[in-house]
């Protein structure tokens, strides 16, 4: 899992859209990266829903806010589109970002063990260093609590 203080390293993934983003061109403003097991699934959507219905909150702080699964860009264009989502979905099928942050880890279900990302969420500061980090989340009151953190490091 990135430790908290650090800044990740650079990477280009495609978004919903089939749109690079790059980390770089995140910088100068606070970003929120959440992780989320897989598109259209029920906690991963009222996660996103949540992350939706607040967007206004966040970009009136001035805060970005991506979401990222191993997902394809078609499955992440079909799920912001079904529910209207309005941030970028960010398709990582390489695991270039979610195997060094710490997210792809050891889980079980129903006697199962598998691999697969632990839902989490990482807040950044405006110069790409981490300063708080949620895992593994439980959805409900998440996305609350990660603009409560976001006002206290804007102060």
């Amino acid at each position: 899992m990135l430790e908290l203080g650090t800044t990740p390293a650079p990477f280009t993934l495609l978004d919903q859209r089939g749109e690079e983003l790059t980390w770089a061109s995140l910088r100068g403003a606070p970003v929120v990266v959440f992780f989320y097991p897989k598109a259209s699934t029920p906690g991963c959507t009222t996660e996103a829903c949540a992350f939706r219905d607040l967007s206004g909150e966040f970009a009136a702080r001035g805060a970005a806010v991506i979401g990222v699964s191993a997902d394809t860009v078609k499955r992440q264009s079909g799920f912001a589109t079904k529910y209207e989502l309005n941030m970028p979905l960010l398709a990582d099928t390489e695991r270039l970002v979610i195997e060094p942050w710490g997210v792809w880890q050891e889980k079980k279900n129903y006697g199962k063990t598998y691999m697969g990302i632990v839902r989490s969420t990482f807040l950044f500061d405006g110069e790409g260093r981490l300063v708080h980090l949620w895992s593994p989340v439980k959805v409900k009151g998440h996305v609350e609590a990660v603009l409560a953190r976001l006002d206290e490091l804007l102060g």
